[in-house]
């Protein structure tokens, strides 16, 4: 059955259902008819690139983009028709095809292109003058928009709107001591930049520690754990667990030593260093803090050694190397402190097993909700893609 729409023209019905989406495919089957004389409809769409390609492609709704359909209707002004038919062929109201007529005579074809609907000067809007305390008392006090609203005099939704308007409306994007915008930053690639850390654990005693039990009988499991003593009291000692966290893609990888000197730092690095060469994250940063094992020259040359350049943050801003700060946290949440341990050994076993869950399964919100190794192969990946394409131009 086909239905006409004008002189010696009839195009095929299509059978579209119902609701607000066939709606959408009705203007939009309507538009690209109209305009091209072209039957754009999903079947039509489908034979015909089964047609050149000789495959069947997936829904393929739209057959115009914007920039074409406005030319059209300024070319079919141009050669002499009435604004007001072409926009009714069109499906837009008049004062719309006028918009479009104007901006080209004036712009050109660039006038033609997308722009924001934001008004270019907003009368009503709240003056800095006000705002100004606004900001001040969210910064400096960390107040709510239930409490700001009565000091000043203005209602919530006002404080509110200013707050989104400067930034300030989550506690969370803030430097909670100087009450500062907090800048965050990633890298454009894996390696470009790893974060390295150390944090320092208490050990547990044999049979287990104050968590699980009470302190006499942690006293002695101290004491039947080491003879080592000081002022008459069993040294249980601590571990330190040594991070690197890649900045792109979160990858990371851990080890429990028992110390912090140059030494230690230096060989698990040369570890880490090759975990990540495995995952084909060649590493060109390092971003430290100013540890005394970090600091020293022998670190920094086993850097450079391996063509590395050594960072460092500045003195008391660990929020620099916020990404492995805030791995360490999660290693206490989902490792450390996951579960009671009755031994340090049992502790240390268990962290070879959140490692891999970490990387390989654990949901990370700034990823998207993918975990780290996602990153890492999809990068890798499309580069594999681009090495075999520069190969075979080259052949």
């Amino acid at each position: 059955m086909n239905e006409y729409i004008g002189p010696g023209r009839a195009r095929p019905a299509l059978d579209i259902g119902s609701g607000a989406g066939a709606l959408a495919r009705h203007l939009h089957y309507e538009l690209g008819y109209r305009t091209t004389g072209v039957d754009c409809s999903p079947s039509a769409v489908a034979v015909a690139a089964a047609q050149d390609t000789g495959t069947a492609p997936g829904p393929a709704w739209r057959c115009l983009d914007i920039t074409t359909t406005d030319l059209t209707l300024v070319e079919r002004v141009l050669a002499g028709r009435p604004v007001a038919h072409v926009a009714a062929e069109m499906g837009i109201s008049r004062p719309t095809a006028h918009k479009w007529v104007r901006r080209w005579r004036t712009e050109g074809d660039a006038g033609l292109a997308d722009r924001s609907s934001r008004p270019r000067t907003t009368p009503h809007r709240t003056s800095s003058a006000t705002e100004a305390p606004v900001c001040h008392l969210r910064t400096s006090r960390k107040l709510g928009l239930a409490r700001i609203g009565p000091i000043l005099g203005l209602p919530a939704s006002t404080v509110h709107r200013v707050l989104v308007r400067h930034g300030l409306n989550r506690l969370a994007w803030l430097d909670r001591p100087t009450g500062a915008i907090v800048r965050r930053y990633e890298r454009a690639r894996p390696g470009e930049l790893v974060h390295v850390d150390i944090k320092k654990l208490g050990n547990i005693p044999d049979g287990g520690g104050h968590k699980i039990m009470d302190r006499r009988q942690v006293m002695d499991n101290k004491l039947a754990t080491t003879d080592e003593r000081k002022s008459c009291k069993p040294l249980i000692g601590y571990s330190f667990i040594h991070s690197a966290v890649d900045d792109y893609s979160r990858l990371a990888y851990s080890e429990v030593l028992p110390d912090e000197r140059q030494h230690t730092a230096i060989a698990f690095w040369q570890r880490a260093n090759a975990f990540f060469t495995g995952q084909s994250v060649i590493v060109e940063r390092v971003l430290t803090d100013n540890g005394s094992c970090y600091k020293s020259k022998l670190f920094t040359q086993a850097l450079a050694a391996s063509g590395i350049t050594h960072k460092k943050i500045r003195p008391y801003r660990p929020q620099t190397n916020g990404k492995v700060e805030r791995f360490n946290r999660t290693l206490l949440d989902e490792w450390a402190y996951l579960r009671p341990c009755t031994s340090n050994t049992e502790r240390t076993a268990a962290l070879a097993d959140f490692l891999h869950g970490y990387n390989h399964h654990r949901c990370h919100t700034a990823l998207g909700g993918h975990p780290p190794i996602s990153r890492v192969e999809s990068v890798g990946g499309l580069a594999l893609v681009e090495a075999e394409r520069v190969g075979s131009q080259t052949a």
